[in-house]
C-alpha cells in the first residue's frame, strides 16, 4: 500500500480520502477496496520515514485536513519501484504444500484435494465473469485486471489438470 499511495502523490498533493477515491477510481470493484484507516495509518508512516510530509489545511465550519505531498526521498523511492520489474514466482504456494503433505496424510486425498480446488477457482472465475460484465467498460485498467485474473485462473486449472494426471 505504502508504494500505491507514494505513487499516486507523484501526481499531485492529496488529503487519505481523495487517494481512497484515486485508488477505487482506477482499479474498479476488480480490485479490493481499500480501507480508509489503513490509507492513514500508512500515510503516518510514510510521514515518519521521510517519504512524504504533511500540512494540514484549516476548512471552515469542517475539521482541518491533512494534505500530503512526496518528499524528494520518496520521489526518488516510488521511481525505484517503477523500475524494478515485479519478480513474484509462484513457488510458495499453499495449495501445493497441502498437496504435497497429503499424499504421506491419512487426513486428505490428493484427488479430493485437487478437485476442491478446481471448484474453486471455476466459482472465481464465474464471478470474475460477472464482475467484468457489470464493471465500467471505460475502465480499461478494470478490465484489464479482471482479464489477468482469468488468465492466471485458467493456468491454475490447466495445472491442477497436469498435476491429476500425474498423481493417479
Amino acid at each position: 500500500m505504502r508504494l500505491h499511495l507514494l505513487a499516486l502523490l507523484a501526481k499531485g498533493p492529496a488529503h487519505g480520502y481523495e487517494l481512497k477515491q484515486a485508488l477505487e477510481g482506477l482499479l474498479g470493484a476488480a480490485y479490493p477496496q481499500p480501507n480508509i484507516g489503513q490509507i492513514y495509518v500508512t500515510l503516518g508512516r510514510l510521514e515518519k520515514s521521510g517519504l512524504i510530509e504533511g500540512e494540514d489545511v484549516t476548512q471552515e465550519n469542517r475539521p482541518n485536513k491533512r494534505i500530503y505531498r512526496l518528499t524528494p526521498a520518496g520521489r526518488k523511492a516510488v521511481a525505484e519501484w517503477f523500475e524494478k520489474p515485479t519478480d513474484e514466482p509462484r513457488v510458495r504456494d499453499e495449495f501445493f504444500m497441502k498437496l504435497a503433505l497429503a499424499s504421506d496424510s491419512e487426513v486428505a486425498d490428493q484427488i479430493a484435494l485437487i478437485n476442491q480446488q478446481r471448484r474453486h477457482y471455476l466459482n472465481t472465475m464465474r464471478d470474475l465473469s460477472k464482475l467484468a460484465a457489470t464493471e465500467d467498460r471505460d475502465n480499461r485498467l478494470a478490465q484489464l485486471l479482471i482479464e489477468g485474473a482469468m488468465l492466471h485462473l485458467q493456468a491454475d486449472l490447466d495445472w491442477l489438470e497436469r498435476c491429476q494426471e500425474e498423481l493417479e
